[in-house]
């Protein structure tokens, strides 16, 4: 095997709009910098701006908002949440702490998406809700699912980690289900180092919300004069980000429509210059149907197998690009098999072994985005040994 290149271009680099010092300097100088300041305020207007959201709330992680979707929902042991296996572990241990059953359904061959066809069998007199994931950011099928939410009675969450700024039939993702969650981890198109925000669109969540927030304490009613103390309502944790977290992302949010475009630019580079390359080799493409638009989250491929992934893996670091491999199915995890069931995820077992990410990431240059296309171009099937390389968040 060759010797590797020296790193060139990294799977993934936090972004930095220039302002982030400056609003984070001002919340130390002007107070405070405990949550629900003045920047955690602004941050909150922001996300509601993108999203056409009725209320957001920032918080310290996408998997903390999880937490609190599943404190809303009042879940008992025994009751059932139905979710993809082919996400973030967060996404089913929000309701595995709870006592609740996650089930897991397969995705589809296209989107990777939860596919909306396998849900109905999948529901029993114990489920409560369907929690989704716009894989890439490309949107669910949300129309089929809301009908169906709608005709057993279920709520639907968006666990929106992928897809801030990306729409389905017109309407901004995150703003359809009933609560939503979003990511502002590093490797996120907005962050602030870690991060997230509880997206709420139903009224009847709100009040309750702001308080499992705040420990479980009223506290923000009494800031706001509403009650002459602030005392324990309800089960809560503190799952309020400081105010100088919620300067960073404001800065961040502001910058949103440059960081989406930069974005864009690397994603429709590689889906443009790699088509033919993909159709020679026997390489998938990502799917995006007409109606919907993404936001540039992520450009993967889908290998024809395994080994050919492993392979394209250790050629892409020997020119010096780091690439990586993604979720592996929850349903044949440890934790997945002990607190969840299935009916078998097929398809998730066959695009985990296939699927590789390239690096994305706006501060990506032409020079660094001919690199990445190189890179790949003049890769042929050629089994080789399986690398060790990060999964990727």
């Amino acid at each position: 095997m060759k010797a590797t290149k020296q790193l060139a271009v990294p799977f993934n680099k936090g972004f930095l709009t220039g302002a982030e010092t400056g609003y984070m300097q001002q919340a130390m100088a002007n107070g405070p910098m405990t949550g629900d300041g003045p920047y955690t305020k602004r941050a909150n207007q922001l996300l509601n701006q993108i999203i056409g959201s009725r209320h957001a709330l920032l918080t310290t992680s996408c998997t903390h908002a999880l937490d609190m979707t599943a404190l809303l929902l009042e879940l008992e042991p025994g009751d059932e949440v139905i979710l993809p296996s082919f996400t973030f572990c967060s996404t089913a241990n929000a309701y595995a702490l709870r006592g609740a059953v996650p089930v897991f359904v397969d995705c589809r061959p296209d989107t990777l998406n939860i596919d909306e066809r396998l849900i109905e069998a999948a529901i029993t007199d114990r489920t409560r809700a369907i929690v989704v994931v716009h894989y890439a950011g490309v949107a669910v099928e949300m129309d089929a699912i809301m009908a169906l939410a709608r005709r057993h009675d279920l709520v639907v969450i968006e666990d929106n980690a992928h897809g801030l700024g990306g729409t389905y039939r017109g309407r901004s993702l995150g703003s359809i289900g009933a609560l939503a969650t979003q990511s502002f981890h590093e490797t996120k198109n907005v962050h602030c180092g870690e991060g997230g925000a509880l997206i709420l669109n139903d009224d009847r969540f709100y009040d309750r919300a702001e308080i499992i927030r705040e420990k479980g304490t009223n506290r923000g009613q009494f800031f706001r004069g509403m009650v002459d103390k602030y005392r324990w309502m309800d089960l809560g944790s503190s799952y309020l980000p400081s105010d100088l977290l919620a300067a960073f992302l404001t800065a961040q949010l502001e910058a949103f429509p440059e960081i989406q475009r930069r974005r864009q630019h690397v994603w429709n580079s590689y889906h443009n210059r790699l088509a033919t390359w993909a159709v020679e080799h026997g390489v998938i493409q990502p799917t995006v149907p007409q109606d919907r638009t993404h936001p540039a989250h992520l450009y993967f491929l889908l290998l024809p197998d395994l080994e050919s992934r492993s392979a394209m893996l250790s050629h892409l670091l020997e020119h010096g690009v780091l690439g990586t491999f993604h979720y592996q199915p929850l349903h044949l995890a440890p934790a997945g098999q002990k607190y969840g069931r299935t009916a078998g995820c097929p398809v998730t077992e066959d695009v985990a072994d296939r699927l590789l990410r390239l690096p994305l990431y706006a501060g990506m240059d032409d020079t660094d985005i001919d690199l990445v296309i190189s890179a790949v171009e003049s890769y042929r099937p050629i089994h080789r040994s399986r690398p060790t390389v990060p999964c990727a968040k």
